[in-house]
């Protein structure tokens, strides 16, 4: 187990972060998917009890792995909201991790979630639906594109390890496409049915596993 694992996609040199995040050296950038800010925050206005943490914790844990890479440049691939922007704890927040941040570029597709970002006023530049950067395609929802590496988020992958019950959020290697785990600690998501060669990596206690190719 490591912290990292270092591959080529589509000819750039990239590591899979255990942190649930794709590291691109040659950009000074880190990819994530699913952050779903407010997520706990909608649960608890809504009447169901939760442990705090949510969106805190979240947060902290991107901090962390921006500061030990000196990332310049990030990009959310789609779900940056979990619904409606209300002005609860999530938001003030976001808005103090943005001011511990403030020469990092933070750019944001548009996921299924995402109807009020527009109006959310996050410091965060709004990139449409999906933007080509060198060979990938980023984008939110898993769709091919011939030509070019799509990497996206949007449902969730997990693994099962051998001989564990608990599933861990993973990266989802597959032809010409690389699904991000969600990066929010709260989030359902699917156990992947692989085709032929594909495979998963795990993410488990900010360590990256690979698991055999199918």
């Amino acid at each position: 187990m490591a912290p990292e694992l270092p591959i080529t996609l589509a000819g750039e040199s990239v590591h899979l972060l255990g942190a649930r995040a794709l590291y691109w050296p040659a950009r000074d950038a880190l990819l994530i998917a699913d952050l779903h800010l407010g997520k706990a925050d909608l649960f608890r206005r809504s009447g169901i009890g939760l442990p705090s943490g949510g969106t805190s914790d979240d947060l902290q844990r991107l901090g962390a792995v921006v500061q030990q890479r000196a990332i310049r440049h990030l990009w959310i691939l789609g779900d940056v909201l979990h619904g409606a922007a209300h002005r609860a704890a999530w938001y003030r927040q976001w808005q103090g991790w943005r001011e511990q941040h403030p020469q990092l570029w933070i750019g944001a597709l548009e996921g299924n979630h995402d109807r009020v970002l527009p109006k959310a006023d996050l410091g965060i530049e709004l990139l449409g639906e999906r933007i080509q950067e060198g060979p990938f395609l980023l984008r939110h929802a898993p769709q091919p594109q011939p030509g070019l590496h799509v990497l996206c988020g949007h449902l969730h992958p997990l693994a099962r390890l051998p001989g564990m019950q608990r599933r861990w959020p993973a990266f989802w290697m597959r032809e010409g496409m690389t699904i991000l785990p969600a990066f929010s600690g709260f989030t359902a998501g699917i156990a992947p049915v692989l085709a032929s060669g594909e495979r998963l990596v795990a993410c488990v206690e900010d360590q990256a596993i690979a698991l055999p190719a199918r």
